[in-house]
């Protein structure tokens, strides 16, 4: 699904027990990490996207989809499809999946040579995710509009 190219976007890294939420700003140039939601009942996570959904004025939320190297999605693919349509229900904003390998590669990355220990690092790395899923998002859906060619009169 194409996702609004105005408005903030809200990134998500999800998992069973823990979500991570990353943000970006209204003209979706910078991502940033949010917050890790912490699994509850259906209903408290439906109240939760509900409320971040509506205090951060979303136009849609992008869901990191986990694939094989192969590019061949698994079950847990379908789980996060589920969870993305269920997300789009209830808050009946847009989704849109996007390729999420290697992403808490990339945010153990982030975090090396921080000091932080073993728990810490774990605390953040759904959100840190959530963050490299929406700005992969963001730079492949800036890499559409081509800024066109120099013309040599643009030149001194």
């Amino acid at each position: 699904m194409t996702l609004p190219r105005q408005g903030r976007l809200a990134g998500i890294d999800y998992g069973e027990k823990r979500i991570g939420v990353a943000i970006c700003d209204g003209d979706q140039r910078i991502a940033g990490p949010l917050e890790i939601r912490h699994r509850q009942s259906e209903s408290a996570d439906e109240t939760y996207f509900r409320r971040l959904a509506q205090d951060y004025d979303l136009a849609g939320f992008v869901v990191g989809l986990p694939v094989h190297a192969s590019g061949d999605e698994s079950a847990k693919s379908q789980e996060c499809r589920r969870f993305g349509a269920w997300l789009s229900e209830i808050t009946g904003l847009p989704v849109a999946f996007f390729d999420e390998r290697y992403t808490s590669a990339q945010a153990d990355t982030l975090m090396a040579g921080h000091g932080l220990t073993r728990r810490q690092k774990k605390d953040r790395r759904d959100m840190l995710a959530a963050q490299v899923i929406l700005a992969a998002y963001l730079e492949s859906s800036s890499a559409e509009e081509s800024p066109g060619a120099l013309e040599d009169e643009d030149f001194p």
